[in-house]
């Protein structure tokens, strides 16, 4: 899903690097207030872990691939697309310098795509489907999902730039990451079921409800 710094004309760079540059912004604010000594090295290995999976890549004609991102992973252990941003900037920056792998030119539009687009995405529709389908199914199409519409995003984007045509853009990075995003919905499930099990302290949204657990608990006793 990588985007090579050719394929985008510089001003379009321009342009999602500026979108960069701000979500960047209310990412580091948002860091600076929640995270604290267990979320930063969780935050690590998790980006480790995305290094990890997206060197799988799976060829995609018209000169792009495809590979599994990791990015609903990070929104739901977190309960925050901030998260993504970081991490994913991180990720990529490494990727780009390193590995030659997407580039430096088109790293705003790479992690518009798998880091902003995915992130968001896959943790609002998570929000909405958890109390309709129960967590994990909600956590399974959440992922699906923004692997599908971060795909059908990088076409688009792609045509935009002259790169190739939209309908053939749309067909073949929808029918691979049709598969893709299997993958990668069960790799997310499994993977937040084994912290569920393991460690569940590290899982945001029981911080945030034993926290108001404990709130209760308080009040209860002042009121006594």
């Amino acid at each position: 899903m990588h985007i090579l710094d050719t394929f985008i004309p510089l001003w379009q760079c321009a342009i999602y690097y500026l979108i960069l540059i701000v979500a960047l912004y209310f990412s580091l604010n948002w860091a600076r207030k929640n995270l604290d000594e267990k979320m930063v090295p969780l935050m690590s290995v998790l980006a480790a872990g995305i290094f990890a999976i997206m060197s799988m890549n799976m060829p995609v004609p018209f000169g792009t691939s495809g590979h599994m991102v990791g990015g609903v992973l990070v929104a739901i252990v977190f309960c925050a697309p901030e998260a993504v941003i970081i991490v994913f900037t991180l990720v990529l920056l490494v990727q780009g310098f390193f590995f030659a792998d997407g580039g430096i030119t088109a790293l705003g539009v790479n992690v518009l795509n798998m880091g902003i687009i995915g992130g968001f995405a896959g943790l609002y529709i998570f929000k909405a489907l958890r109390r309709v389908v129960g967590k994990y199914v909600a956590i399974g199409v959440a992922s699906w999902m923004s692997i599908f519409i971060a795909a059908e995003v990088v076409a688009i984007e792609l045509w935009l730039a002259g790169t190739f045509p939209l309908v053939q853009g749309l067909a073949v990075m929808g029918i691979y990451h049709v598969f893709i995003g299997i993958i990668e919905a069960v790799l997310t499930v499994v993977v937040i079921m084994t912290l569920e099990k393991l460690r569940p302290d590290l899982l945001v949204w029981n911080r945030k409800k034993n926290m108001r657990i404990t709130q209760t608990e308080t009040n209860e006793v002042i009121s006594q």
